[in-house]
């Protein structure tokens, strides 16, 4: 029996994809989204070029290049602002387009929903499961405004703290990764045109353009114990821990004084192993395998599920022989992305400063010629 209805459980950039790509193949799809309103966390998201490559398939390429900032360029410097290594990105989503796009996460988040809405999917929001009951060909499921609903699938996209991989899979806490990221949205200065790295001791910091006026300042620090930050101080938590860096992350540093745009967050990892799926009920994106974000590619592997799930639904087979195949094609590449990530992390927040200053002259030599980062070329591949 083919896939007609689908429930999915999370509206973020995921659930949104998805919504998207069934209902533009015929599906009929709800998302039931637990946030009554469309209130969305964050500061700004990267799309590599798998990602936009992937976000073509759903028609949204051009609006995202149109609300963000794009560049081939890659710079790794140290914390004076001394620059390490220039790299030339790969074009994977178009060879005449440049190979990376940064934007608002609000510019995305009303894209994706723009998407959905079009190709006919049901957005509720204000709602999430309860639970459900499954038999061979159905899902029975009991939604919190009091409904039951009746599908042939169910695909749990609710993030990190996934309620329905614990209906599912039980309790699954989230692993911290000894590290957090602070960020902050100001305005980027003309000559940056490029994204860019600056490693530190124990720390490293960053620069993202997000459009034409503005970009975010990232710093992921080494936080053992996970320590809760007070929310009026975060804007002086974070120039503390800036105090190493010149060069332009340096002037930054002097605008942070508003602790209300200063966003924290400690960094988790799911790693839950295959299947990610029990009978008719799968998990995607961050529900089954969130990533540390140091290769930026959380969101890309959330889009990319998307898109494989929804082909493979599309294709008519049964249920077991679409979840079989999708763990197929994604367990091997989402498991890349996270092991790459969490090897990338380590290495950017060394503790001791000859390592570091081995880490600094490795990236100087290993980058000469304007290579592109190596995870690149596997990501290349197609999904």
């Amino acid at each position: 029996m083919s896939i007609g209805r689908v429930l999915i459980v999370g509206g973020g950039i995921g659930g949104l994809t998805l919504a998207a790509a069934l209902a533009q193949k015929g599906v009929s799809v709800e998302v039931a989204e637990i946030k009554p309103a469309p209130e969305v966390y964050g500061v700004g998201i990267i799309q590599p070029g798998n990602c936009l490559r992937a976000l073509r398939t759903i028609g949204v390429f051009d609006e995202c290049l149109a609300a963000g900032f794009q560049t081939d360029e890659y710079r790794y410097l140290n914390a004076r602002g001394e620059v390490l290594a220039k790299l030339r990105l790969m074009r994977i989503a178009d060879p005449d387009r440049p190979a990376i796009n940064m934007l608002p996460r609000r510019s995305l988040h009303r894209i994706l929903t723009g998407a959905a809405q079009r190709a006919g999917a049901r957005i509720t929001p204000g709602v999430t499961i309860e639970d459900f009951q499954q038999d061979a060909e159905n899902v029975f499921v009991r939604l919190s405004d009091g409904r039951a609903v009746t599908v042939d699938l169910v695909v749990g996209a609710d993030g990190i703290r996934s309620r329905v991989r614990e209906l599912v899979f039980g309790k699954t806490e989230p692993q911290f990764t000894g590290h957090g990221v602070w960020r902050y949205t100001t305005s980027r200065p003309p000559e940056l045109d490029y994204q860019c790295t600056f490693f530190g001791v124990a720390a490293k910091a960053g620069l993202v353009p997000l459009t034409a006026d503005t970009m975010y300042l990232l710093l992921v620090t080494n936080e053992p114990g996970n320590p809760w930050m007070a929310p009026d101080r975060l804007h002086l938590l974070m120039k503390e821990r800036l105090q190493q860096f010149g060069g332009m992350v340096g002037a930054v540093r002097e605008e942070i004084d508003d602790p209300t745009r200063v966003v924290y967050t400690a960094i988790e990892e799911v790693i839950l192993p295959a299947p990610w799926y029990r009978g008719r009920v799968v998990l995607i994106g961050d529900a089954a395998h969130a990533s540390s974000p140091h290769i930026a590619q959380g969101a890309a592997m959330a889009v990319e599920d998307a898109i494989v799930l929804a082909e493979l639904v599309a294709s008519g087979k049964a249920v077991t022989r679409v979840l079989d195949e999708f763990m197929t094609r994604r367990y091997e590449r989402c498991t890349f992305v996270q092991e790459t990530s969490r090897q990338m992390g380590a290495d950017g927040n060394r503790e001791d400063p000859s390592e570091c200053r081995e880490r600094d002259e490795r990236y100087r030599s290993i980058f000469q010629g304007s290579k592109p980062r190596p995870h690149e070329h596997r990501l290349a591949q197609p999904i």
